[in-house]
């Protein structure tokens, strides 16, 4: 099963940065459930916050983990990841416009108004799609 597609069913009970960031997690020995804790925080742009898209978030979380930084490894390593992520983000809003979770969905959902518009917009299919994106763009970063 592709990543995109686990990173769908993943986000049908859970939020987009743990999906996309659990559909990688065993890829490096982290247990599933400790992953979705671990990204919990970061769904709907950081809690809501709605500041970087959580799609965007989990795959930022995978690249970390799959440049295998070790303390010490310098400078170096550190500027080529973050020009990865960099890129990662730059792809992500050539595709859709922006990179925010506010600015994808048009809402505010610290509000009851933005929440209601949410659903009654069924943009959580919206958020699937992000998800989606984002599994199959690391996967081409990834196979670099």
């Amino acid at each position: 099963m592709s990543k995109a597609k686990i990173g769908k069913k993943v986000f049908d009970t859970n939020n987009c940065a743990q999906a996309v960031f659990a559909a990688y997690a065993e890829d490096y020995d982290i247990d599933k459930d400790k992953a979705l804790s671990l990204a919990i925080g970061f769904g709907a742009g950081m809690g809501r916050l709605q500041e970087t898209c959580g799609a965007i978030s989990g795959a930022i979380m995978v690249l970390g983990l799959a440049s295998d930084y070790r303390e010490g490894d310098g400078r170096d390593k550190v500027n080529h990841v973050f020009a990865k992520i960099r890129s990662f983000v730059e792809d992500f809003t050539k595709k859709h416009g922006s990179h925010t979770c506010r600015k994808l969905l048009g809402c505010n959902l610290l509000t009851e108004e933005g929440q209601k518009y949410f659903v009654d917009n069924n943009l959580r299919d919206k958020c699937c799609d992000y998800v989606q994106f984002s599994c199959d763009l690391l996967d081409k970063y990834l196979a670099k």
